[in-house]
């Protein structure tokens, strides 16, 4: 498919990340002639989510490929849009019918490096600022580190802890990029994940936010979806 003002990616952050995240994937897709929108969740339940994807849908024209990063993957498939041709997951968790967030996320023994998480007395989890450097982004500079850590945006147990309905991309072809360093959501859970799905699975030796450490893997998995032909919807029982 050329690229056309009537093909509209739409990025979705993952928790403890904000818009900010898609910075250097947003000018490439948008040099080949698409409309990027960074999607903004506000992480405070996984309902209040998926109607904040629908906003942004909704404020579009054209066909949609969602792009959802880590916990996002799941709020991409909770939408029923009819716009949307197809899935991309960047090291993205993909529960199934019945399964929460929190099933997947801990199905795999954890990295050594991966943090001890829980709410604070607000009853929100935010991640320890080592954490950035030791398991969410362990390739990125210090620099970004600094940025991810400064404007991270706490999740609320409440989007991890409710049953998915039937997941799109049951209904959608879907991509997945597997992050083979990532120490948040091991690789092992991914790849099963990916199989279930049916996904393309493209794998790389990138770390959890490829987005930021390896931005153009990340375009070229999402070009790759953008380029699929319509009819690659498919039903699977």
């Amino acid at each position: 498919m050329a690229a056309s003002e009537h093909v509209n990616i739409l990025l979705a952050h993952g928790a403890w990340a904000d818009g900010s995240s898609w910075a250097k994937v947003v000018g490439p897709l948008a040099a080949h002639g698409f409309r990027v929108i960074a999607v903004p969740l506000p992480l405070t339940s996984f309902r209040d989510d998926v109607a904040a994807l629908d906003r942004t849908i909704d404020r579009v024209t054209g066909t949609v490929v969602l792009v959802g990063h880590a916990y996002a993957g799941a709020v991409i498939a909770a939408t029923r849009s009819d716009k949307v041709k197809a899935l991309v997951y960047v090291a993205g968790l993909a529960p199934d019918e019945g399964e929460t967030v929190a099933d997947v996320f801990y199905r795999a023994k954890p990295h050594p490096l991966a943090p001890d998480l829980s709410p604070d007395g607000h009853g929100l989890i935010y991640l320890p600022e080592t954490a950035f450097a030791d398991a969410f982004a362990q390739n990125a500079t210090a620099q970004d580190l600094a940025v991810l850590a400064a404007v991270q945006r706490p999740i609320s147990p409440a989007c991890i802890s409710v049953a998915m309905e039937r997941p799109l991309w049951k209904e959608r072809p879907s991509w997945f990029l597997v992050a083979e360093q990532d120490r948040m959501i091991p690789p092992e859970t991914q790849h099963f994940m990916a199989t279930r799905m049916k996904a393309r699975v493209r794998s790389h030796q990138v770390d959890h936010t490829p987005i930021v450490t390896a931005p153009s893997v990340v375009v070229d998995i999402i070009l790759e979806a953008v380029g699929a032909p319509l009819s690659g919807t498919r039903q699977i029982g």
